[in-house]
């Protein structure tokens, strides 16, 4: 089945009627997307740490959109395709971003307004100053800002044969917990899990202070022209702090790092308002 958007309301209908009969109120409702795209094994990893009595409903990029943070499709129509499920979930892509995968879900997909937003399992890192380039966190704060608990999942391993397993456990867990325990309105989770471990526990802590260095790599393409690949590597300003997810993760913990959806420097507005404010 492949929908192009034409008018909403009308998708609405179409979709939801689809859904099977046992999604009701009484049995909580799971919508998951990633940034890896519908083909990465680790959204359906996340699938399997869901509850069994959830209704899970996968909403994924067709395609990969990781390092979109919070991208949005416009001046150009996305499309809705219907795929085979896996187990109980129903699962759909789109041919947009992590953030219209959300938005498209709750606004033509989902018959309800979902317990939980998850993103992931990412494979890579999105720890430290990558939340704000992670298409994967960017889904989440969509999520969140619509008042949907949400959270967004990472393994430290880009590789598409990452094992999920070793940490399984502790990621059924968590959404357990938030399904129990919604987040305050307006902070999301960014979970890091290191890879080729079991973890040893669960920390919550804050983002680790630092920058990425030799961003690009230069190559000359046949025709002598240059062009540029993005490579780079994380530099840690604060390795000896023991309170940030660099640490925690270097330590085989997996990280839980609450972030908001308002940026505002609070504590900076009385000390620029002198400067700047006018009347």
């Amino acid at each position: 089945m492949l929908i192009t958007i034409v008018t909403f309301t009308y998708l609405c209908t179409v979709i939801n009627a689809e859904m099977p009969k046992k999604m009701n109120d009484t049995r909580p409702l799971i919508l998951i997307t990633n940034d890896d795209s519908i083909n990465a094994p680790g959204v359906l990893r996340l699938v399997d740490c869901c509850p069994q009595d959830a209704d899970i409903i996968v909403v994924a990029p067709k395609e990969q959109h990781s390092g979109q943070s919070s991208a949005l499709t416009v001046g150009a129509p996305l499309r809705i395709e219907s795929i085979p499920d896996y187990r109980d979930a129903r699962l759909f892509t789109v041919s947009g971003t992590p953030v219209d995968c959300v938005k498209l879900a709750l606004h033509a997909i989902v018959p309800r307004c979902p317990d939980l937003v998850l993103a992931g399992i990412n494979h890579g890192s999105n720890s430290g100053c990558n939340v704000i380039y992670s298409g994967t966190m960017g889904a989440v704060l969509e999520g969140c800002n619509v008042g949907i608990t949400s959270c967004g999942f990472s393994i430290l391993h880009h590789s598409m044969q990452a094992d999920f397993s070793l940490s399984k456990e502790f990621v059924s867990e968590i959404i357990a917990s938030l399904l129990e325990s919604p987040l305050p309105r307006g902070v999301c989770l960014n979970v890091n899990i290191p890879a080729r471990v079991v973890p040893e526990g669960v920390k919550v802590c804050r983002a680790a202070r630092g920058h990425w260095s030799e961003e690009y790599s230069k190559y000359v393409d046949p025709s002598g022209n240059p062009f540029y690949w993005l490579t780079g590597k994380f530099v840690n300003l604060e390795p000896d702090a023991d309170d940030t997810d660099e640490y925690w993760l270097g330590h085989n913990y997996i990280s839980v790092v609450p972030v908001a959806v308002d940026q505002t420097d609070q504590n900076a507005i009385a000390r620029l308002a002198p400067i700047f404010d006018k009347q």
